[in-house]
């Protein structure tokens, strides 16, 4: 069962389950439907777990290349591919119905874009060309519209402004560990940004300018009116940290560095979730 769970990646799905958590709060109207949250939390759960055993399956021999992969159930042997495979199949396939049926269609075609981008473009793209980040990042940045079409049954504005600042964020995150861990990478074929790129001044730009724009993409959800003045300072003050974080990496590139971004992202995320739902103004009912 441990071996199951590990396949699940649950330290990434509590990160999705919370995004999911931030777009129905605000795709809500009225008085909350506590089931409905539930269905769509566990729904979404249920498709994230699904996704990662799924690229896991997928995956399993370039895992078996890189250190610190090789010791995941697939590769180590402790999972046979075909057990893994239907595991992965049988809880996206659960996630999807609880969205459906829980929360509605519009919410579980969400879910079911996310898995699909996931695994039939960037899973592949990885191995092919740097630009699977920018590809990987839209599925990465869907659940805050899962979450908000639960609630509202249709997309807007608002919750693009939510898709947006994940989409943004993720640059970053995934950067700082592509550049920790290139060697690794590069040994299993990976071609992420850190590993093509020798001196890492391309790598130093997109984080940069990733970093930089999170500024006035945090900055969307307060113009909205989504959240008031409070979030707003709060968004650029965590902005800015984040910026600092990025200009310290470009200027020394080493993996120091790199790990204190990948902590500074870490904090961000749940930060900024938690200042929008405190200063927050929900739609009326």
């Amino acid at each position: 069962m441990r071996d199951y769970l590990e396949l699940t990646k649950p330290r990434i799905t509590w990160l999705i389950v919370m995004s999911v958590a931030a777009g129905y709060y605000f795709g809500r109207t009225g008085a909350w439907d506590a089931w409905r949250l539930v269905h769509a939390l566990l729904g979404a759960a249920w498709m994230a777990s699904g996704t990662a055993a799924l690229n896991q399956w997928y995956e399993r021999h370039t895992d078996a290349r890189m250190h610190r992969t090789r010791h995941r159930p697939i590769p180590a042997g402790r999972i046979a591919p075909g057990r893994a495979l239907a595991f992965g199949l049988a809880i996206s396939l659960l996630g999807f119905v609880e969205l459906w049926l829980g929360a509605n269609l519009v919410a579980a075609l969400c879910g079911l874009i996310t898995l699909g981008l996931y695994l039939l473009a960037y899973t592949p793209l990885k191995s092919r060309t740097p630009w699977a980040t920018a590809v990987g990042a839209i599925p990465g940045a869907m659940p805050p519209l899962i979450g908000y079409a639960a609630a509202s049954g249709t997309l807007d504005a608002r919750a693009l402004a939510l898709f947006a600042i994940l989409w943004l964020w993720q640059f970053p995150h995934f950067l700082a560990i592509g550049w920790m861990y290139r060697e690794d990478y590069r040994r299993g074929g990976i071609r992420m940004l850190p590993v093509v790129d020798r001196d890492g001044s391309r790598t130093a730009r997109q984080i940069t300018l990733c970093s930089l724009l999170l500024i006035p993409a945090g900055l969307v959800p307060a113009a909205l009116g989504m959240a008031g003045g409070i979030y707003a300072a709060g968004s650029v003050l965590l902005g800015g940290i984040m910026l600092i974080a990025a200009l310290r990496w470009d200027r020394k590139r080493a993996t120091p560095a790199a790990r204190l971004l990948l902590r500074t992202t870490v904090v961000y995320l749940p930060a900024l979730y938690l200042l929008m739902l405190a200063n927050a103004r929900p739609l009326a009912g």
